[in-house]
């Protein structure tokens, strides 16, 4: 019966071995993306604390007269106050229909630097000190060393939608499969073999030595790597997600946002006054999230992460009407539905920041290992097709034997 597994274990890791390899490396360095980030930009996201902070629109009218090309959807507050304040800008529409589509792809930074994908709309976040209004810096993640990494991991560099993402995505189902079969390989005969399979013998010649690496590190890291492997089907397929809110009984539709009274001629609130009204529902947040309604009757929406959430996805939102700043209504995290609760915990447990630092380390550890992996294994197979080949003296054939008994 091991035989068999042997063989599907290996066949499959031939298969998916590069692009398991390509996951692991990439999903490692974005592990720590935004602790890098932040530790090597401080000028961008920090300033000096001042006196007096300027209001939103304040800031918002200095952005409008240093930066006119832009319309601003969003902001975004921290409640750290040596925090920038993050405004969300988007190229304004050309009034010409071809020179607006010619002029989306220069504004996104062009393809060389990572288009926005199909159906996005490009745009960029401005830092902004609150105490002097001044833009500290106007950025793209699409065209960062970050996004290429993000984009090699999610879909081989070919975007939303490209053969990469399905290819990423049956790698990653492959690799569900490689870890179960591989814990059956390890799964020991006795309690001689269970010691030997626990430890790596380093004093041993380099072949042993890479079969140890392979098989003990394989099984401490095999629950993480499934874990990890698993919730990243939830961005490859569909049908996962149409999964969890099956299993879970809940409908994929989020429940619907209030609409604002329209108000003919009327002008919606300020950033100010709607920020005001969300602090009556929550005085205290780590940040607050606004979004500038789209059209005429949609509500203002802000998003707030409490100060002790379950997770950094686990905000509550608040609608607000756009002409008097009524609060329409909330979605507290809590009363989402079971399904967009357990989904929403899909990225930070993949990603490893579920548990903040701790939980980092390990998950870029076993990212790390789960590199050498394919090319331990392939050493493995290597050694293996030579020894058949070159034909074995008895005492070889006889060492080579107890060892394939321990793996």
């Amino acid at each position: 019966m091991k035989v068999f597994f042997r063989r599907i274990h290996l066949y499959l890791s031939l298969a998916a071995g590069l692009v398991i390899l390509v996951c692991c490396l990439t999903g490692a360095i974005l592990v720590f993306e935004k602790d890098l980030q932040m530790a090597l930009n401080k000028d961008r996201y920090y300033v000096e604390q001042g006196t007096t902070r300027l209001g939103l629109d304040q800031l918002a009218a200095g952005i409008k007269a240093s930066h006119p090309q832009f319309k601003i959807n969003g902001v975004k507050v921290y409640d750290d106050p040596t925090r920038s304040v993050e405004f969300n800008v988007a190229p304004k529409p050309k009034k010409d229909k071809g020179e607006q589509k010619a002029a989306a792809p220069a504004a996104a930074g062009g393809k060389e630097k990572g288009a926005a994908p199909k159906g996005r709309q490009p745009g960029f976040t401005l830092f902004v000190n609150p105490y002097t209004g001044q833009v500290l810096e106007q950025y793209s993640y699409r065209e960062t060393f970050f996004y290429q990494v993000f984009a090699l991991h999610r879909w081989l560099l070919g975007g939303e939608g490209s053969i990469g993402k399905y290819i990423v995505g049956v790698s990653t189902l492959i690799f569900l499969f490689i870890l179960l079969t591989g814990i059956i390989l390890w799964w020991p005969r006795t309690r001689t073999i269970m010691k030997q399979r626990l430890s790596i013998k380093w004093d041993a010649n380099w072949k042993r030595i890479n079969h140890d690496f392979h098989l003990v590190f394989g099984f401490y890291s095999a629950i993480f790597l499934f874990i990890f492997a698993f919730t990243g089907l939830a961005w490859s397929f569909e049908w996962f997600n149409k999964g969890i809110y099956t299993v879970t009984g809940s409908s994929m539709k989020p429940p619907a946002p209030p609409k604002s009274d329209y108000v003919a001629e009327a002008k919606p609130i300020s950033f100010d006054k709607a920020l005001a009204a969300t602090r009556t529902v929550y005085p205290q947040a780590s940040f607050y999230n606004l979004s500038a309604p789209k059209d005429s009757t949609e509500a203002y929406t802000v998003s707030a992460l409490g100060l002790d959430p379950a997770h950094e996805s686990a905000t509550d939102a608040v609608y607000l009407d756009q002409y008097s700043g009524t609060v329409l209504g909330q979605l507290p995290f809590a009363e989402r539905s079971t399904g967009a609760k357990a989904r929403s915990f899909f990225k930070p447990v993949h990603t490893g920041s579920i548990w903040g630092t701790p939980s980092k380390i390990i998950a870029f550890i076993v990212c790390l290992l789960g590199v050498t992996f394919p090319i331990t294994g392939t050493i493995m197979w290597i050694n293996r097709i030579r020894k058949k080949k070159k034909g074995q003296p008895a005492t070889a054939r006889a060492q080579t034997a107890q060892l394939e008994e321990v793996a």
